[in-house]
């Protein structure tokens, strides 16, 4: 057997742990359909394929180790809609993530009780307690709806799923290329460089994989950064403003969030951080002096919000990487070498901790051929 990857040292390790262990299986030469990628997208996809289809034989190739992306490396807040907003047909993300994660038997601490938009110099909700100093008075403005999750249990739930559902998930499986024959041919960068047909393909690798996805917004993938505070008390939670455990989020620049998390900590992100030069995210390191220099920010900017966040000690630091473009909305089409055959999925834009899963599962069944793909979701 493999082992499995170990997790990136150079992005730092966030405070999930993934437990899984795929069975140890042969690769095969001839799919259905194959999913190209192990985060919430790929992992909720492969296993609605088996749920809807359990005709269709289903493998799922990840480079690394399941979650080794943005899926294992967010801070787990739970947001409604799309970067972009409401989106013709998308419907309603939580309630539908939530029906999912039901009807897959995921269990991850999701809790929907809203999130705070906060915000400079305007008239505060009462029903809030966040009153922080940060360049003026920072107070909760409105409240949306949202929530957090453990990141690391719906990668570990949803794999469990797809595999006892019958879908074959591999790990360190990089896809190298894939030749646009009838049917596809995928490449995998394994020992003995072995080959799989897949009559149709899903690649669910976000800003990982720009060359194989051909997602062509390079200059939107960067590294986002987060720091994990030790767990407060709930008198301290309570004088923060965080007691009510929704997360927030500023709608104001500099751009700030956090949640917290079940053991009392706090985390809090801000800050991206590009690649240098033409090389991609994989080479970034949070030891950068860019990302070094951002994370003491911000560290700094935490322990000035609040008297009683003035000593905290932070406990982990890490970065996830992050795709968007210009439109902000997802990309969600048919792969354009690939004859129809292939759908792209990503640019969540940091949403994806909702909208990976349930447009995960609508990518399933537009290869099933029982669901259209939107406008919006073009690629260009």
């Amino acid at each position: 057997m493999h082992a499995p990857a170990k997790t990136e040292p150079h992005w730092g390790d966030p405070p999930w742990k993934i437990d899984f262990t795929p069975a140890h299986v042969t690769v095969p030469g001839e799919i259905d359909c194959a999913v190209v990628g192990g985060g919430f997208t790929g992992l909720a996809a492969a296993a609605w394929l088996r749920r809807s289809d359990p005709a269709k034989t289903v493998a799922l190739f990840e480079a690394g180790r399941i979650g080794a992306g943005a899926s294992g490396r967010t801070g787990g807040m739970a947001l409604a809609e799309s970067a972009a907003g409401d989106l013709p047909g998308l419907g309603d993300v939580l309630a539908g993530v939530r029906k999912i994660f039901e009807e897959l038997g995921i269990e991850c601490e999701l809790s929907l009780p809203g999130a705070w938009e906060v915000a400079r110099n305007e008239k505060p909700l009462p029903e809030s307690h966040i009153d922080w100093n940060d360049s003026g008075r920072l107070r909760a403005t409105a409240q949306v709806q949202g929530g957090t999750l453990n990141p690391g249990k719906v990668v570990g739930g949803l794999a469990r799923s797809a595999q006892q559902l019958g879908a074959l998930i591999f790990e360190n499986a990089p896809v190298q290329r894939a030749d646009w024959r009838q049917p596809p041919v995928l490449h995998l960068a394994r020992e003995g460089g072995p080959v799989v047909r897949a009559r149709k393909i899903l690649f669910a690798t976000n800003a990982l994989s720009l060359e194989l996805s051909r997602i062509a917004s390079p200059e939107g993938a960067r590294l986002t950064l987060a720091v994990a505070t030790e767990p407060l008390s709930e008198e301290a939670l309570q004088a923060v403003g965080l007691a009510d455990r929704r997360p927030f989020y500023t709608a104001d620049l500099p751009y700030l969030w956090g949640r917290v998390a079940q053991d009392n900590s706090v985390i809090w992100g801000a800050g991206l951080v590009s690649a240098p030069g033409s090389r991609g995210l994989a080479s970034v390191s949070i030891d950068s002096p860019e990302a070094r220099t951002q994370l003491a920010s911000l560290e700094a900017r935490v322990r000035g919000l609040h008297p009683v966040l003035r000593d905290i000690r932070f406990t982990h630091r890490w970065g996830g990487p992050i795709l968007f473009r210009e439109s902000w909305a997802p990309v969600f089409a048919r792969h354009p070498e690939s004859r129809g055959n292939a759908i792209v999925l990503g640019a969540f834009a940091g949403h994806g901790v909702m909208l990976s899963s349930y447009l995960g599962c609508r990518a399933a069944e537009a290869l099933l051929g029982r669901r259209d793909l939107p406008q919006w979701g073009k690629a260009d």
